[in-house]
């Protein structure tokens, strides 16, 4: 079981170690839960983490692979909050990844798709 916090420190280039920035990443994190939850992916009452216990299993509940892009969906948007690119160019490429996986994730969660 993967740690939440971890993979998204490992993700950003920090070591497990280093625990200097883990307030700053669980706040981060959070708000991204806040976003998945109001996209449905999650469970309904929201997720939230408070340090590196809580596992990715933990949040989606599931193992399935159609929602492995959480993983990067989370990346991305703690990355710009937490260490936004310099590059304009750089910024709009995260954000267009970043709308493409909210929209397949709307996508996947849809509960209306299997009617």
């Amino acid at each position: 079981m993967e740690s939440i916090l971890t993979s998204v420190k490992k993700l950003l280039g920090i070591t497990e170690d280093y625990t200097h920035f883990d307030a700053d990443l669980i706040m981060h994190i959070n708000s991204v839960f806040t976003i998945l939850t109001q996209l449905g992916v999650g469970p309904k009452e929201g997720f939230r983490i408070e340090d590196e216990i809580a596992t990715w299993n933990d949040f989606l509940q599931t193992e399935s692979v159609l929602l492995d892009s959480v993983k990067s969906y989370m990346h991305l948007k703690v990355k710009l909050l937490f260490d936004p690119p310099l590059s304009g160019t750089v910024m709009e490429a995260y954000n267009r990844m970043i709308s493409e996986f909210e929209w397949r994730l709307n996508v996947t969660v849809d509960p209306g798709q299997d009617e």
